[in-house]
């Protein structure tokens, strides 16, 4: 039985990946922070017969620790402060999670291992916030990196690292460059979750307006469901490399709108929305969209899920989620 550790295992990604693998015959470990994580009991739920082993990526004793008891196969590494707007208000958090924790991890991956780094195999969750002051459409895994963000900054770091590791000591490491990837498990602090969240309760009555930023923002937003397995896919190569994980389609935030107002049978949505400057980034992402043609020819990965039906899925989601709140 393979055995497999995953940090970030209480985000969309890592509870979509788990149970990926859990269906493959895994054994999983999941890294979890804090003695009273409120969604301790949503994975044990999702993903039955979990090991969930306390540890944090600023901590490196405890991620020896965690790998010394999972002995794993396949190490995942999800864990970041993911939130980009968040990555302005506390920069150096940001960097001590999402950049130093992928040297934390890569450094005890190296101590547990000893010299017999091939027994294991890492994944490097990098982001297409890295790509930043696009420097071409799309973009491919060839493309300058100029982030935008004390966050896509951090991703560049942990990106570098894990080609180091990769050239430096033969570690099997591989970096899956993901493009915006959504779900019902998204985050409401998450535009497309907002939205998705908001318009479920304007539908039901119990809100009237939605407050948002840039409406003219274009991301390529796929189906995290997806993404996973595009993440296993790159660990199970005879060699590792980095990918570009994308639909290749990119929308603006006015789509997803129409798409989710017209779930539920709104048409002229617009007195509905207000902008406010407060919502913008101080250094904006115009155009970000992916050439996952490497993904498609050398892992034999596609997404399966369109735009359309990941928002309509998460209205969907959203609305029922609000009429059982509305019975509490």
């Amino acid at each position: 039985m393979k055995r497999a550790l995953i940090t970030g295992i209480t985000g969309q990604d890592g509870l979509y990946l788990a149970e990926l693998l859990a269906a493959k015959g895994y054994e999983i470990f999941g890294l979890i922070r804090g003695q009273d994580n409120p969604k301790y009991d949503l994975v044990r739920a999702t993903v039955p017969g979990i090991t969930l082993l306390k540890s944090d990526l600023t901590d490196i004793s405890s991620l020896v620790r965690a790998l010394n008891r999972a002995q794993p196969h396949e190490v995942y590494n999800l864990g970041a402060i993911s939130f980009v707007p968040y990555s302005w208000e506390n920069p150096v958090l940001t960097t001590d999670v999402t950049a130093k924790g992928v040297m934390n991890l890569l450094e005890a991956i190296r101590m547990w291992a000893g010299n017999d780094l091939s027994r294991v195999r890492f994944y490097q969750a990098s982001s297409s916030e890295m790509f930043g002051e696009v420097r071409e459409v799309p973009q491919n895994e060839s493309t300058l990196l100029w982030p935008r963000s004390p966050y896509g900054v951090a991703k560049v770091f942990g990106h570098h690292l894990t080609i180091n590791y990769r050239e430096s000591y033969g570690l099997h490491a591989s970096s899956g460059i993901l493009f915006n990837h959504e779900s019902p498990r998204r985050g409401p602090e998450f535009v497309t979750r907002k939205v998705t969240q908001a318009v479920a309760r304007i539908a039901l009555g119990q809100q009237k307006l939605l407050t948002l930023g840039n409406l003219e923002a274009r991301r390529d937003w796929g189906f995290a469901g997806d993404f996973v397995q595009a993440m296993w896919l790159m660990l199970q190569q005879d060699e590792a490399q980095d990918f570009v994980v994308a639909t290749g389609v990119a929308h603006s935030v006015r789509d997803l709108l129409d798409v989710a107002f017209d779930e539920v049978g709104i048409d002229d949505w617009e007195s509905h929305v207000r902008q406010d400057d407060r919502y913008l980034r101080p250094a904006e992402v115009h155009h970000l969209i992916g050439d996952a043609r490497k993904a498609r020819d050398t892992l034999g990965w596609q997404p399966t899920v369109t735009f359309d039906e990941l928002i309509r899925m998460m209205v969907q989601a959203d609305l029922k989620e609000q009429r059982v709140l509305s019975l509490v």
